[in-house]
């Protein structure tokens, strides 16, 4: 009698996969894995073309493999799209009826450009994918997740931090920011979800082989680096119209390069206000250098980072899928459970910038500064309040107060004038600092107020609206109160002649979200108040390093994080006292920019 030969036994058979982002690169690797391992793969993303190429790709696996393995493609949507996705997960539970396993890999580039340069809508952008779109997917993925499934969630290295160490990463503010957010929220939700039996694991890859990192970091930062430093006979702005053209034809054939060179060299010549001369007939030239030496900065830039890795490789595509397949096991997902793993590799030293004190400056007056506070919420009256007193001691030129509403500076005293601006709207916020510019003299300090959100309400439990106006609240807004006041401290039209930052002054202060308070503080609490924390910090770091090594400025951006791990309630004189110091010019020389003022000793 024969034997019947046993089916190979599949890891993932029968499981149902969501992967985001999977039409090409990590996400249709990591499709690939868990399609060898028999499981039911469902893609999405933006672009129906490349989603049919993974299509065939799985089929192509399932057939060879001899799994019973199914894949299923919703083309067009957007993680960030609240009707599509919520529409995707309600066709998911008519065709499937649960979710084993969500893998949160979606994202995009965002622009790699230095933060004053760069475009506001695309800043909220990259934070709308990145950050809103990991929420959103897994809030609406709650319908279909049961217990025993698990959410796993693709971050970036650059953002993670130690006690008293931030890493920047230049040129990618708004990324940093989303992605620092995105730490803390995974873990938040491994505590939320615990109860329902769902696992929250994040892992941390580091360079990965990709066209988006050969093709689009690399050349965009090596641009910007030009467009900063300059290059040859061309103007700032030259050179980023330049590049704008050029970098989609990297890796071309020649012919079609030549011919882009020679299209953007006409342009740039007929668009120079002076008569062609002898320089202007070279220009072909120049143009050529310009993309050879971007391509060689790239090279660089690629190296560098080589360097910082003990075996001096980045990650394969496929390495990562492996690396999500294992997190995905039952057993070790258990173990890492509310982790973030690092798994980068990349050994990348920077300066300490944490700090508790605020050392005291007792020589510095103010009295030819300007000073511009916010009030975007009446929550932070009292504070606005009691940091004017305080600034007031001091005789600065001038306070100004910035709010969106007119009514709400009603209780306030003792400034001289305010400024009613659309808080998300640039041209708003930019139209209100020129005037105070022109009719008060200098711009010294902005200090914003974020104010505080509720510990206590779930972020599973958030309608969509509610989860915007917190990102808003705490990245958006922060980011263009930034941009805005270093371009209006800084000479005019620094910002498309980076060169005019050179030595400008400036300070700009965002006091952020408080630690929790209370006797008794939990795990779910503290991680909640960690999330919005979690994009200044790195958000600041990047900025900084930008003002000063990139811009060449002494500019500063200063973090204050009020309260203290002992549940403590804030000491607003604390505050008040660091702000005024800070504003009379201490730790600027200091690498220090990010303060927990009330852990300090008194």
């Amino acid at each position: 009698m024969k034997k019947e030969l046993s089916q190979p036994a599949f890891k993932f058979a029968g499981k149902n996969i969501v992967i985001t982002g999977s039409g090409t690169g990590i996400g249709q690797a990591i499709a690939k894995k868990f399609a060898e391992e028999g499981a039911n793969i469902i893609i999405m993303g933006r672009r129906k073309a490349p989603l049919d190429c993974t299509i065939s790709i799985i089929r192509s696996i399932i057939k060879q493999k001899g799994t019973s393995g199914s894949v299923r493609s919703f083309a067009g949507v957007d993680v960030s799209d609240e009707q599509g996705i919520h529409r995707m997960f309600e066709a998911i539970e008519k065709e499937f009826g649960k979710v084993d396993i969500l893998v949160n890999n979606a994202g995009v580039s965002g622009p790699v450009k230095t933060f004053t340069n760069a475009s506001f809508d695309e800043f909220c952008d990259c934070v709308s994918i990145h950050l809103t779109g990991t929420f959103w997917t897994t809030i609406q993925a709650l319908q279909v997740l049961q217990h025993g499934s698990k959410v796993i969630t693709i971050s970036t290295f650059f953002t993670e931090e130690n006690r008293f160490e931030q890493r920047p990463y230049r040129f990618r503010a708004p990324y940093t920011s989303a992605q620092g957010a995105k730490n803390r929220l995974s873990e938040a939700l491994a505590w939320e979800l615990a109860e329902k039996g769902i696992r929250s694991v994040i892992t941390n890859p580091g360079p990965v082989h990709s066209d988006r990192i050969y093709k689009t970091v690399y050349p965009k930062a090596a641009a910007e680096f030009l467009r900063i430093g300059g290059y040859d006979t061309l103007t700032s702005i030259e050179i980023e119209k330049a590049t704008l053209e050029l970098l989609d034809i990297l890796g071309e054939d020649q012919h079609i390069i030549e011919d882009k060179i020679a299209n953007v060299s006409l342009e740039l010549t007929k668009a120079r206000v002076t008569p062609p001369d002898e320089g202007d007939k070279n220009l072909h030239k120049v143009i050529s250098g310009l993309l050879s030496k971007i391509q060689e900065i790239a090279e660089k830039v690629q190296n560098n980072t080589r360097s910082m890795i003990v075996d001096r490789e980045f990650l394969t595509q496929e390495e990562v899928a492996e690396m999500i397949l294992n997190i995905s096991d039952e057993k070790i997902s258990k173990l890492i459970n509310g982790r973030i793993v690092p798994n980068d590799r990349v050994f990348y030293p920077v300066k300490p910038s944490v700090g508790t004190f605020v050392e005291p400056v007792a020589d510095m007056d103010m009295k030819h500064k300007v000073i511009i506070l916010t009030l975007f919420s009446q929550n932070n009256v009292e504070r606005l309040r009691g940091t004017i007193i305080q600034l007031n001691n001091s005789k600065p030129e001038k306070i100004i107060v910035l709010t969106n509403k007119e009514s709400s500076v009603a209780e306030l005293r003792d400034f001289d004038e305010s400024y009613v601006v659309s808080k998300l709207d640039e041209n708003s916020v930019k139209m209100a600092l020129e005037n105070i510019k022109i009719k008060f003299g200098q711009i010294g300090a902005l200090v914003h107020f974020t104010g505080d959100y509720d510990y206590s309400i779930p972020f599973s439990s958030l309608a969509r609206t509610d989860w915007d106006m917190l990102v808003d609240r705490f990245v958006n807004i922060p980011a263009l109160l930034t941009k805005v006041a270093v371009n209006a401290m800084a000479p005019v039209g620094a910002a498309n002649e980076p060169s005019k930052f050179a030595n400008s002054q400036g300070i700009v202060i965002i006091v952020g979200p408080h630690s929790p308070v209370g006797k008794k503080i939990s795990g779910l609490i503290r991680a909640r108040s960690e999330v919005f924390r979690g994009s200044l910090r790195p958000y600041v770091a990047t900025v900084n390093q930008e003002l000063k090594d990139v811009l060449n400025s002494n500019m500063k951006l200063f973090l204050l994080l009020p309260g203290n791990i002992n549940g403590d309630k804030p000491d607003d004189q604390r505050l008040f006292d660091s702000l005024s110091n800070l504003i009379r010019g201490s730790s600027i020389k200091k690498n220090e920019s990010i303060y927990y003022i009330d852990e300090g000793r008194d």
